[in-house]
């Protein structure tokens, strides 16, 4: 595997259309992992065009859902136990007396929504990603429109997967009411959008469970003397020293405000005032940097690149690749008669078929014994797997020749070292290449 950079930075417009306070907390967007709300990686004005002749006629996506509210109220529970008994003693800092009210509020919102489920963010974000892609290939759409081609929905057929292909096709036919009718029933295909949880994911499901050398490998990247002193830091904003002294389990503590943290932008419509809820002053940079990169550890093992001499973490994402050819294919055989395939999966997808088919910032395994870190490895969760997440392949025909362009993120991007495009610096390449490059046929 190559070493490359990741390709998603927030940009500046992104910024700029945010509140001063939000703008600035997802600057450092790193340190929220995979729950980095999505941000497009590309202008939209600077897309190559498809050579001469040639005209879009398919598009395919697998995207993960959007924005969503925790899957459960364990962090909240854990920490308002130890601030209600702070609070009883008077042993809170004078921020820390703000934490409270602000995490139960955040708990209300979350269960409002409904634990796990897409929040506004989460439904708006799905809903502008579908706008641009009606915007990027209108003369796809008319295409559709006027032959009446399908367009597929499908999904993992968990709630906040579903969400998100309703969201999306529905921005779509309000983007083109023509498309409206040929928009077919949404369908769940489990093997192919929650494989890490259907039959082709049993060896990995073990690997989680039982394999020795993970455990301790995430162990030696957790137990350090950086995160016991990030904790004690977290902590001790929010209860006075003596308080903090008799806490045992200090590192879960300080975790459950590190995770309430990070889910906080995604909920940033359901805030009082719908401008965010401030999680930030509770966690400062540096800390939250930390445990970002602890979480980003344990996602790169369990469900990225992983270790050099294995393949465990995302061989069973093959599933979900040949899909993508094999929907690329049929249009090219004339087998199909549909003009749009959309996929709305997880991350526990999205990350292994990033790290299989070598996307930028997914390239690079860790060398056993040489603990994955931020200095000598590419990876980070806010790039590679923020939320709402997206892969699509755009299909264009010249004759008989057909040639495809990748996005990743809405960012024009490389097929992985050893694919050819059809020059240099093109980001288009012939399909029947890419066949040779992946080995099919």
């Amino acid at each position: 595997m190559r070493r490359l950079t990741p390709v998603l930075a927030l940009g500046a417009l992104l910024l700029t259309a945010l509140p001063a306070h939000a703008a600035d907390a997802l600057a450092h967007r790193d340190s929220y992992g995979t729950k980095a709300p999505y941000a497009p990686g590309q202008n939209p004005r600077t897309y190559q065009r498809p050579p001469a002749g040639f005209t879009p006629v398919f598009t395919e996506n697998v995207s993960r859902h959007g924005s969503r509210a925790a899957t459960g109220s364990e962090d909240g529970d854990l920490i308002l136990a130890l601030w209600d008994k702070a609070e009883a003693e008077g042993q809170l800092t004078a921020r820390g007396e703000e934490f409270g009210p602000q995490v139960r509020a955040l708990l209300d919102a979350m269960a409002k929504v409904g634990y796990g489920n897409l929040s506004g963010r989460g439904k708006e974000e799905l809903r502008d990603t579908a706008v641009r892609l009606q915007r990027r290939l209108p003369s796809l759409f008319e295409r559709i429109a006027s032959d009446g081609e399908k367009i597929d929905v499908v999904s993992s057929g968990q709630g906040r997967a579903v969400d998100s292909g309703t969201a999306f096709a529905g921005a779509l036919a309000d983007a083109d009411p023509a498309l409206k009718p040929l928009i077919g029933p949404a369908r769940t295909d489990k093997d192919l959008l929650y494989f890490h949880k259907a039959a082709g994911g049993a060896a990995y499901r073990d690997y989680i469970a039982h394999d020795q050398r993970l455990a301790d490998t995430l162990k030696s990247v957790t137990d350090r003397p950086r995160t016991h002193q990030a904790a004690a830091g977290v902590l001790r904003g929010i209860f006075k020293d003596a308080f903090v002294e008799q806490i045992t389990d200090q590192v879960p503590a300080a975790q459950a405000v590190y995770n309430l943290y990070a889910i906080a932008p995604a909920m940033s419509e359901e805030s009082p005032d719908g401008q965010g809820w401030g999680m930030e002053r509770y966690i400062s940079r540096s800390d939250a940097a930390w445990f970002g990169y602890l979480s980003d550890a344990e996602d790169f093992y369990e469900k990225g690149p992983g270790f050099s001499d294995s393949d465990i973490t995302y061989k069973m994402a093959g599933v979900l690749l040949d899909d993508f050819f094999e929907q690329a294919e049929a249009k090219r055989d004339g087998t199909s008669d549909l003009g749009a395939e959309l996929r709305f999966t997880h991350a526990e997808e999205i990350i292994p078929l990033a790290a299989l088919m070598g996307l930028p910032g997914s390239t690079e395994p860790a060398t056993p014994g040489e603990p994955y870190t931020y200095a000598d490895n590419s990876w980070r969760g806010a790039s590679v797997a923020p939320l709402g997440v997206n892969i699509q392949w755009d299909v264009f025909q010249k004759g008989d020749r057909y040639l495809v362009r990748m996005l990743y993120n809405e960012k024009e991007t490389a097929f992985r070292a050893g694919c050819r495009p059809i020059a240099k610096g093109s980001t288009f390449y012939d399909l029947d290449e890419l066949e040779r490059c992946f080995g099919r046929g």
